[in-house]
């Protein structure tokens, strides 16, 4: 059993606590952080009202950890799909939010799991998040609540996660789905090596939010820079967990996942499914984890970055849909949910205009960068004052040019 090194682990836990009445009123559950009220998309909202945690019992823990996770709606006689995911764009089940119900939808028993360590689990009694305790969870949690072979579906590094289950556990996994996967790396590599303190100096900094806005712009290929602002707070909030630095350093201190040599042990029917744009795995690598698994299929996602789930969902339901139930997908049109924060809309509206009749390629330039940084400096306060204040700044420095 791991302490928690955190010096405001405790304080960090009852400010949690005593904001749960909050979530719960608006529908959220009450463990997860008030920060979810700040996201707008109406898809990612409804998902995140669904997730609960529920009992799985291990080896090395005392008590049962309370594991986060959306079950589904229905069960089936088919074999259920089981979707984990990867690390750190968002580490958690609304990674899915807008391929789940696509799956749902079209008749899937459809789970969507946090691995151990990561996402929304109750973690107070902090235990170890090494490779060895997140299979041993995973697993248990198959046991315990799912009970039948799986399609286990893992994108990035999700991927080396299913790995490693479906070579140690054959019998809970039926068939892989692998989406841009990341498993040629060699674990956490010279990260392992870091004293304590240098690493939770360095996981701290995967706390902030112009990283991940950073990060989000060269995950996505697609996307308005203010929908990667709102997958940026949707990453960010199981960061807020009070145990989630001490996880995260146990992980990266314990070398992490190495899976290349269990790879051509994979006897599983396999999917792989890539971004044909991916710029943090290069498709090189889907073409040599084609041809080491040999019973596996190959499908390019075009115009597409390194999370299709997210970026590509009705693409990506259609493939893992085939996939799974050997016939052609049912389509059903799944539209992100539109805000209805009238401050937004306003914030929307002056950004298109600026951009529309200011030609000085400069001045557009810096009135981007002045838009962006504004609107991410004011997240902590009410929207509507947010977006007055960048109505104000915006009209003003177009009243000033046009002068």
């Amino acid at each position: 059993m791991l302490t928690s090194a955190a010096p405001f682990g405790v304080v960090r836990c009852s400010i949690l606590r005593g904001s749960e009445g909050v979530a719960a009123e608006r529908g959220f559950p009450s463990f997860l952080p008030t920060e979810v009220e700040k996201i707008q998309d109406r898809t990612t909202r409804d998902m995140a009202k669904r997730i609960e945690r529920v009992p799985v019992k291990t080896s090395f823990s005392k008590n049962y950890i309370l594991s986060s996770c959306v079950k589904p709606l229905q069960k089936t006689e088919e074999k259920p799909t089981v979707l984990l995911h990867g690390f750190d764009s968002c580490s958690s089940c609304l990674e899915w939010r807008y391929t789940f119900p696509l799956l749902e939808g079209a008749g899937l028993e459809t789970w969507a799991l946090d691995v151990l360590g990561w996402g929304f689990s109750d973690l107070e009694q902090l235990p170890p998040c090494d490779v060895v305790s997140k299979r041993e969870h995973l697993y248990q949690f198959w046991r315990s609540h799912i009970k039948r072979p799986m399609v286990l579906v893992g994108p990035s590094l999700g991927a080396a996660i299913a790995i490693d289950l479906a070579v140690s556990h054959p019998e809970a996994v039926s068939e892989l789905v692998l989406i841009d996967a990341s498993v040629y790396a060699k674990g956490t590599g010279w990260l392992s090596k870091l004293p304590r303190f240098a690493a939770y100096a360095g996981v701290s900094i995967l706390k902030s939010l112009p990283l991940r806005f950073v990060v989000g712009l060269g995950t996505f290929n697609s996307g308005s820079i203010f929908s990667i602002y709102d997958r940026t707070i949707v990453g960010s909030l199981h960061c807020l967990l009070p145990w989630w630095e001490d996880a995260t350093v146990d992980f990266m201190l314990s070398g992490g996942y190495n899976v290349i040599s269990q790879i051509n042990q994979v006897t599983q029917k396999t999917l792989i499914i890539w971004g044909e744009d991916d710029r943090i795995i290069s498709t090189e690598f889907a073409q040599r984890l084609h041809q080491e698994i040999a019973n596996s299929d190959f499908k390019m996602i075009p115009v597409c970055g390194h999370s299709p789930h997210v970026e590509k969902p009705e693409e990506t339901a259609r493939l893992i849909g085939d996939f799974v139930q050997k016939k052609r997908f049912a389509e059903k049109k799944l539209k992100p949910g539109n805000s209805k924060s009238l401050g937004k809309e306003i914030f929307y509206l002056t950004f298109r205009w600026n951009i529309g009749e200011v030609n000085v390629f400069p001045k557009k330039l810096f009135m981007n960068i002045v838009t962006i940084h504004l609107y991410m400096l004011c997240s902590f306060m009410e929207r509507v004052i947010a977006s007055v204040i960048n109505c104000i700044l915006l009209v003003t420095i177009k009243l000033n040019m046009i002068n």
